[in-house]
Parts: C-alpha cells; sequence; structure tokens
C-alpha cells in the first residue's frame, strides 16, 4: 500500500478587502463588536468578475508550481466548496477545464467547513490503493454573495470571507511522511442548527419572488452558542482520535491547523489541548471564516512562513454544518 503525500500547497484571496468600519457602514455594527465575537478585522470580497473556480485555478497553479508539478499530471479532482459556480454542473469540472485536462475525473463534496479535510481524505484513500497518482484537492468560496449584508443578517455577515486553497497530492512509498490518518464524522440531528434552507428540491419552486423578497430561509442561520458548545468539544476529541489512531503523543505535534471559524473557538480549543499560541496556527483575522478554503488558506500561508518544514507533523481539524468534524494528521 502506498502513502499519499502532499507536495504542494497554495492560496489565493481575493484584494479586495472589507474591513470592519466597511461593515458598519452597511449594517449596525461596530469594529470592536464584530473583533470581541469573531476576532476577525478585515475579510476578502470577490470582485464583480471573479469567481469561485477563478479563484480555484489561482490557488492550483501556485500549488502546482511548489510541488513542480504541471496540470497534465493532475490524475483526478477533489473539489470543496459550499458555493459553487453554477447549481450544476459541479465547479470541478470548470476548474478541470481551465485547466485543460479534459478527460480527468472531478469530484465536487459538500462537507461545508469540513470539505478541505474530507476531500484529503478521499485523495488518501484513492493514492494508498493506487488508483491515482497525483491528485488536486480544492477548497474554494465565494461567501459573499449568499449573506444578508444589514443589520437583520449582521450576525452571520460579519463572520465570513472568500478564498481559494489547493494541495497537490503525490503517491509516495516513503512510510514515515504523508497523511498518517484522517477522522471523519458527522451527526445529521443537527442539521437545521447550521444551515441554508432554501433554495432546495424540498420546495416547488425551489425558488420564488417570496423567498428572496419576504423569507430569510435563502440566507444561512446558526445557533451560535450551539454550535460554539459542540465546536470545542469535538475539535479537541478529534485531534485526540487522530494522534492516538496514528500511535503519536501530542508533545509530538509541531502545528495545529484549526478551521478558521472564531477566534473564540479557536483560543477554547487551544486550552483544552493545553498548547501554546505559536503551535496553534490562526488567519482568521485577515480573512474571516472562508469555509472549506479556510485550512488550505491557512496551511499554505503556514508553509510560507516556514511553520510547516520536512518532517513537521501537522494536524488539521475542522468543524461545521451538518454537524459534520474531522481531521487529518500529515507528516510534512
Amino acid at each position: 500500500m502506498y502513502r499519499a503525500r502532499i507536495t504542494g500547497v497554495g492560496h489565493y484571496t481575493p484584494p479586495n478587502v472589507v474591513k470592519n468600519s466597511d461593515l458598519e457602514k452597511l449594517m449596525d455594527t461596530s469594529d470592536e463588536w464584530i473583533r470581541e465575537r469573531t476576532g476577525i478585522l478585515e475579510r476578502r470580497f470577490v470582485s464583480d468578475d471573479e469567481h469561485n473556480s477563478d479563484m480555484a485555478l489561482k490557488a492550483t497553479n501556485i500549488a502546482l508550481e511548489r510541488a513542480g508539478k504541471k496540470p497534465e499530471d493532475i490524475d483526478f479532482i477533489v473539489y470543496a466548496t459550499l458555493s459553487p459556480d453554477y447549481f450544476f454542473p459541479g465547479s470541478g469540472c470548470i476548474l478541470q477545464n481551465d485547466l485543460e485536462i479534459p478527460g480527468v475525473g472531478a469530484l465536487d463534496i459538500r462537507t461545508q467547513c469540513t470539505g478541505f479535510v474530507y476531500g484529503l481524505s478521499i485523495a488518501d484513500q484513492f493514492i494508498k490503493t493506487g488508483m491515482y497518482k497525483t491528485i488536486l484537492v480544492v477548497g474554494s468560496e465565494v461567501q459573499s454573495r449568499g449573506i444578508d449584508l444589514t443589520t437583520k443578517g449582521r450576525d452571520i455577515a460579519v463572520i465570513f470571507g472568500d478564498g481559494a486553497g489547493a494541495a497537490i497530492v503525490e503517491r509516495s512509498e516513503d512510510d514515515n511522511r504523508g497523511i498518517l490518518t484522517t477522522q471523519l464524522h458527522a451527526d445529521g440531528r443537527y442539521v437545521k442548527e447550521l444551515w441554508n434552507e432554501d433554495p432546495g428540491s424540498r420546495k416547488m419552486p425551489r425558488l420564488s419572488h417570496e423567498m428572496i423578497d419576504e423569507d430569510d430561509s435563502i440566507y444561512p442561520y446558526m445557533n451560535g452558542r450551539y454550535v460554539f458548545k459542540h465546536a470545542v468539544s469535538k475539535f479537541p476529541a478529534v485531534i485526540f482520535e487522530a494522534l492516538e489512531t496514528a500511535g503519536v503523543d501530542k508533545s509530538e505535534l509541531d502545528l495545529v491547523i484549526p478551521h478558521q471559524a472564531n477566534m473564540r473557538i479557536t483560543e477554547a480549543v487551544r486550552q483544552r489541548l493545553d498548547m501554546p499560541e505559536e503551535k496553534v496556527f490562526s488567519n482568521i483575522q485577515k480573512y474571516g471564516n472562508t469555509t472549506a478554503a479556510s485550512i488550505p488558506i491557512a496551511m499554505s500561508e503556514a508553509f510560507e512562513q516556514g511553520l510547516i518544514k520536512d518532517n513537521s507533523l501537522v494536524c488539521l481539524a475542522a468543524f461545521g454544518s451538518g454537524f459534520t468534524w474531522a481531521s487529518a494528521l500529515i507528516r510534512w
């Protein structure tokens, strides 16, 4: 059995910076209120002519360059997003066309904040079984076009941002390096605690003027306290599960990269893990919550900052809508 190893990472965030002070002009909020509750100082929003797959392509090109690969080396694409270019087909096919690699399989997955880690697990299994040699895993989100930028929607609107991250995952015969283990979980009892009800096929029609004009259901809903309660429990649990499965002690970890959901969640998780600040990566202050893109963006930045080196032991962990939660333990 082969080992799957990440050989290149890359990320892209739009140049359009939206500060908390900019949101003050759109809704009844304040920089102080947003900082205190989320830790976010600014986020990025796409321009009018920029789309989900555009960002994915830019992140992919960086990851390919760092891996020393060309698009034609890619055997398969796993694309994680809750905000695709179109309702269908999936953005993976659009990215495949942009990369000019027709015939290569493209799988879109929708597990929201855990999407990238779920995607890594899929790539890991395909490579371990010998089906593919080189897989592109992408997380890309355009949240700015799906949130209510008014006082009514401020609890959600101030949190999210846009961006993309990508990783090249390759076959390796080095038993000591690569993806050591992935852990995937879900609990559908809590679907309605963090969801976007409409549009969907449960309604006829699935989108109506009434939904747009009168109903909040077209915008995301989050039971913040409930999500916080579960996140601070599931994050540490799934990290410890990864360590136990791999037979690794927590003291050996060089870096934990959690999904960038909320600074208060990250801090609570860090305290439960009893780890120093420098070993728990955070960039939410710059980008907000970019959902499936959050972990690959953070991983790429950590690499650029020299926090991830050869032989670094890194744990990725995510929690989000579904509820879903997941982790990946990686020896770089």
